[in-house]
């Protein structure tokens, strides 16, 4: 998008917010510089670097569990059809299953503990990133793979130089919708069962009625999930997709 429709597009949110606090008065929605003072007092208190570094460590830790579980059973599921078969209605219950009540269980089940909450965020993202990767193997080009065998390439070497490449634009796909979920899953789990973390601060903040301080947490963690997905999932798809792209 062209900087300029960016920078238009900001300036048009900033100036409805402006109409709506006076509208709805600045208790309900305090004004944007009202919020921009609240956030530099917490990045100055050192609470906003914290808590908004513990729920990245958090987003980082549950999604590479999930994609790293995600990618092997997908692709066992897209390659073998017996295996397909028994994990399908499981893979169907994580599907439909509501996110509350995987959290609440792994509470129940293993306590109000970290892992617990790694957990919880991480079977909601386990089959996004299952069926994702299972289109994906079943995708895969058979020619590529009797040129493979052919050439005797050992099981690393294809998986490498065969079978990764195919599926990179399927794992681009499901980093970007999975990253989407992790980011507001992470936040729920924080609310319910952590002592730390973006989401425990919106959670105070709504106890409290302090819509300030649930904005400036909500806007900040906002900002830096754009950032992420500008710098780090944007150019990572391109790079996957490039092949794609021919020369006119």
């Amino acid at each position: 998008m062209n900087p300029a429709l960016r920078l238009g597009s900001v300036a048009l949110l900033v100036a409805a917010w402006l109409v709506g606090s006076h509208l709805v008065g600045s208790r309900l929605l305090p004004a944007p510089q009202t919020v921009a003072l609240a956030i530099i007092n917490e990045a100055r208190s050192g609470a906003l670097a914290f808590n908004l570094g513990v729920t990245l460590l958090r987003v980082a830790a549950s999604f590479t569990i999930a994609m790293a579980f995600g990618t092997v059973i997908g692709l066992a599921m897209g390659r073998m059809p017996v295996i397909d078969r028994l994990a399908d209605p499981w893979l169907v219950v994580l599907l439909n299953l509501p996110a509350l009540v995987i959290i609440v269980l792994a509470y129940v089940w293993a306590g109000l503990t970290e892992s617990a909450a790694l957990i919880a965020v991480a079977l909601n993202k386990l089959p996004i990133a299952i069926v994702t990767v299972r289109e994906g193997a079943r995708a895969l080009d058979p020619s590529l793979d009797e040129m493979a065998t052919v050439f005797r390439m050992s099981g690393w070497t294809r998986l490498r130089h065969v079978t990764m490449p195919q599926l990179a634009p399927y794992l681009a796909a499901a980093t970007r919708s999975g990253l989407s979920l992790v980011w507001k899953i992470v936040l729920i789990v924080e609310l319910l069962g952590r002592p730390n973390g973006v989401g425990f601060e919106i959670g105070v903040a709504f106890q409290l009625f302090d819509v300030t301080r649930i904005l400036a947490y909500a806007l900040t963690f906002v900002v830096v999930m754009l950032a992420i997905e500008t710098f780090l999932v944007q150019p990572f798809e391109r790079h996957v997709s490039r092949w794609r792209i021919r020369p006119a």
